[in-house]
């Protein structure tokens, strides 16, 4: 049982990594609220990325928002932050008084269907420091998140982030565990993410 900073939060991740979740951080009127705001009111863009030296477009929708000296570089893509949103702020401070640390940046993904999906990654570019602290906040549609251990792939665990959940990843968890967001062909409404981050 964590009983640290992040309360008493059973740690998800059995070793080299920790990660907590608190699956009704918000209230059914924030969800509502955030969801609609951040929907309509995100300069969402559907960029390309490079994957073993191949252009694609990404399965889903993002946006970068932050500190204004904080870009962001992964597969080849590199993002330029847009100022943060009141309703960016405030779901900000909220999980900062858990996570214990103050993050400059945010990349948004808006999942629109089934078929919008994350792959396998870890989030350990160099821009984020050596353990990496990162809070991920959904609204919407419930979605299964998948860790797997990169070293021994057969070692997995798998979660459900629905609306106004947080999830809390830290200390080694990137250096060790790959996570993603799979397709699934149920139907499926919109979700959106926000994975907040401490750029160095």
């Amino acid at each position: 049982m964590q009983n640290s900073l992040f309360g008493n939060n059973d740690n998800l991740l059995p070793y080299k990594g920790e990660a907590f979740l608190y699956p009704h951080f918000f209230t059914k009127e924030e969800c509502s609220a955030y969801f609609k705001e951040l929907k309509t009111g995100i300069e969402w863009k559907q960029e390309s990325i490079k994957i073993f030296g191949k252009e694609v477009m990404q399965p889903r929708l993002t946006a970068w928002y932050g500190n204004s000296d904080k870009p962001y570089t992964y597969s080849g893509l590199t993002m330029q932050p847009t100022p943060w949103t009141s309703a960016l702020m405030a779901i900000k401070r909220k999980i900062e008084a858990v996570a214990k640390v103050e993050f400059t940046s945010a990349l948004l993904n808006l999942y629109r269907d089934g078929m919008d999906s994350m792959g396998w990654h870890r989030d350990n570019e160099k821009e984020l420091g050596i353990n990496p602290v990162i809070g991920s906040v959904s609204f919407g549609a419930t979605r299964v998140f998948k860790f797997r251990l990169y070293e021994n792939r057969s070692i997995s665990k798998s979660i459900e982030l629905g609306d106004g959940s947080f999830l809390l990843m830290c200390g080694e968890t990137q250096h060790y565990w790959e996570h993603q967001v799979a397709k699934t062909g149920k139907p499926t409404s919109p979700r959106i993410n926000i994975t907040f981050r401490i750029i160095k």
